[in-house]
């Protein structure tokens, strides 16, 4: 493809980017899938571009999109929110991590010829839900705040449950051993560490906030610095997502951390984000989704049709057993409409596409299938998901029916703020 035909399509795809939002609003089709389906069509089907064609740009382009992302995700967290649901996030994460890992292991094990590691390699990589694709959704979906940041949490944290667990069977396939002691100590670390560098690099941005303002065309002297928290907190051997969602939940929130000492320090009036740079946020969020899920469509391989209908086969199960996960880590003040849109939310993504390709580069003997697999059920759970959710609001009979797992009736749960 020439370059003049490329920037035509770069303008073209942004047009119809804002025109599949407006379909979503107006019909609740996700534009997520529709971004999905325009990559597929000019990758797999028309084959007028391909993965290969990004080179290195590929992953860093989505490495930078989850990052910005996530950044302002945490600015749109309330701290009192947040305090609310951080418990029961992370037990909604540890036991959804738990029973996919359990889940998809078994199934592996049983039907393909992978060891024990192996299989739970690709458990553990399919363990976590996507945060560039769960956060533009439930953005725009109604929901109790309470439930958004549940998702939003959950999607951020299991990341670093995904690649630690991931990381170290690899290790233990490739002979070295595996100690679950140092597991558990490399998530706390990555999760403790990557916040305290998160939360310390948005106290010393809000010092120094006001003053950049001042310099011309700053405004986005903020996600660059973002950037800088995220590549430090990385090469520290740290989760950068986390760094990076604590660094917005820090910047927003950082009246609620005042103290005598960071009197001293920071500024006397509030430190906060204009209204300006909130709107240049959410617009820089919105480009860099529409080319992320046009990416993943091109990304998608439809070449082995039996490892598709396996990966329905994989994805289903997923589903299913996402039910009784939400009916016991959900608090109960969770409405059932919320129950079951969380019930549904579980679309594969980044963590699990990077992840699923190092078996392979290493030479180990599953490393194919666990790609090929991944690769799969990322395709179907983000159309799953993203087909299910405007289905809901459509059709309240398929609606009662999930929510008949929660043990309650629909007719009688208030209506959504």
């Amino acid at each position: 493809m020439n370059s003049s035909l490329t920037i035509l399509f770069l303008g073209a795809i942004i047009f119809l980017a804002h025109w599949f939002s407006g379909i979503f609003d107006r019909k609740g089709i996700p534009d997520v899938l529709l971004l999905m389906l325009v990559g597929v069509l000019l990758g797999p089907i028309l084959r007028l571009v391909k993965p290969d064609d990004f080179g290195i740009a590929g992953p860093m382009f989505t490495s930078l999109t989850l990052v910005i992302i996530l950044f302002e995700s945490g600015i749109g967290l309330n701290i009192t929110e947040l305090r609310k649901s951080l418990g029961r996030a992370l037990s909604l994460t540890a036991i959804n991590f738990i029973v996919t890992t359990v889940a998809v292991s078994i199934l592996s094990y049983s039907l393909f010829n992978l060891s024990i590691l192996e299989s739970l390699t690709l458990g553990a990589t399919l363990g976590g839900t996507s945060s560039a694709v769960v956060i533009p959704m439930v953005r725009q979906i109604s929901m109790q705040e309470l439930s958004r940041t549940y998702l939003i949490l959950e999607s951020a944290l299991s990341d670093v449950l995904c690649i630690v667990f991931a990381l170290a069977l690899i290790e233990g396939i490739m002979g070295s051993d595996v100690q679950p002691g140092l597991i558990v100590g490399k998530i706390i670390s990555s999760f403790v560490l990557a916040s305290i560098v998160g939360f310390v690099a948005a106290v010393i941005w809000a010092i120094v906030l006001n003053r950049i303002r001042s310099i011309k065309n700053s405004i986005f002297t903020t996600p660059a610095f973002v950037f800088i928290v995220y590549g430090i907190a990385e090469l520290l051997g740290y989760s950068g997502a986390i760094s990076s969602l604590v660094f917005g939940i820090t910047l927003v929130n950082i009246e609620q951390f005042r103290t005598p000492f960071f009197d001293k320090y920071l500024p006397s009036e509030p430190v906060s984000l204009t209204e300006t740079e909130r709107v240049f946020f959410s617009e820089i969020v919105f480009l860099l989704k529409t080319f992320f899920f046009v990416y993943v469509g091109i990304s998608i391989h439809f070449d082995n049709f039996i490892i598709m209908g396996l990966g329905l086969l994989f994805s289903i199960i997923l589903y299913m057993l996402r039910i009784p996960v939400i009916k016991f880590s959900a608090r109960s003040n969770i409405q059932v409409a919320d129950k079951i849109t969380m019930s549904v939310m579980i679309p594969k993504g980044l963590a699990a596409a990077v992840l699923a390709g190092i078996p392979l580069q290493k030479g180990i003997p599953g490393g194919q299938i666990i790609q090929d697999l991944t690769y799969s059920i990322i395709l179907i759970t983000i159309v799953i998901t993203s087909v299910l959710i405007p289905l809901f609001g459509r059709y309240k009979r398929l609606k009662a029916i999930f929510g008949w797992f929660f043990r309650a009736s629909l007719i009688n749960v208030k209506p959504r703020p």
